[in-house]
């Protein structure tokens, strides 16, 4: 009877893992910054939309939740999670997805790295 069980226990143990969150632990060096991350983070507003732990007046409704973000498999539901998909997000994600709510940071490739490296420090 155990090894009839078997088979399903482990069916249910695999479905449970589906969920599992993903940290994406694979990229600390990729150039960016993460202090200075923080201060572009601050300096560009991006509270404004974003809700953003540990960051000041960052509790913005429009754009979603920031929180996690290392653990995310997904960028706007689009593009891996990845360092490069990240960096050409921040810069340009009208160029990503054109109309969607997020506008053009006008961030140099430096610049996005650091923001890029900021986000992956979000557990």
């Amino acid at each position: 009877m155990r090894i009839a069980l078997l088979p399903g226990a482990l069916a249910i143990l695999a479905l449970a893992g589906c969920n599992a969150p993903v940290e994406n632990t694979a990229w600390p060096n990729f150039g960016g910054d993460p202090v200075r991350g923080a201060a572009i983070v601050t300096q560009s507003s991006c509270g404004a939309c974003h809700s953003i732990p540990g960051l000041q007046q960052a509790d913005g409704m429009v754009g979603p939740p920031l929180d996690h973000f290392a653990r995310r498999t997904m960028i706007a539901g689009l593009l891996p999670n990845t360092p490069p998909n990240l960096i050409r997000w921040v810069r340009s994600p009208q160029a990503v997805l054109p109309g969607n709510a997020m506008p053009d940071s006008n961030l140099s490739d430096a610049q996005a790295r650091d923001v890029a490296a900021y986000l992956y420090t979000l557990h």
